[in-house]
């Protein structure tokens, strides 16, 4: 795994985790964590998130695999 890939990953699951949390105290509900859940995903294409989801990976999708910064 690249550095970049790490950081991505690591990214994606801090902001998941401030999700549930929100989530956990009843701040969004179960659509709005989907919906963020998602969001993330196209942003950061967390590898491993991608395939304990059971969602396909791609690498074109990513920004940081195409030669570009990550966000």
């Amino acid at each position: 795994m690249r550095e970049q890939e790490f950081q991505a990953e690591k990214r994606y699951y801090f902001s998941m985790s401030i999700a549930k949390s929100m989530h956990q105290k009843g701040l969004i509900d179960e659509e709005v964590l989907a919906a963020i859940d998602e969001k993330l995903m196209e942003r950061y294409c967390p590898v491993s998130a991608m395939l304990l989801a059971g969602k396909p990976f791609t690498e074109s999708g990513c920004s940081f695999s195409r030669g570009g910064d990550m966000p």
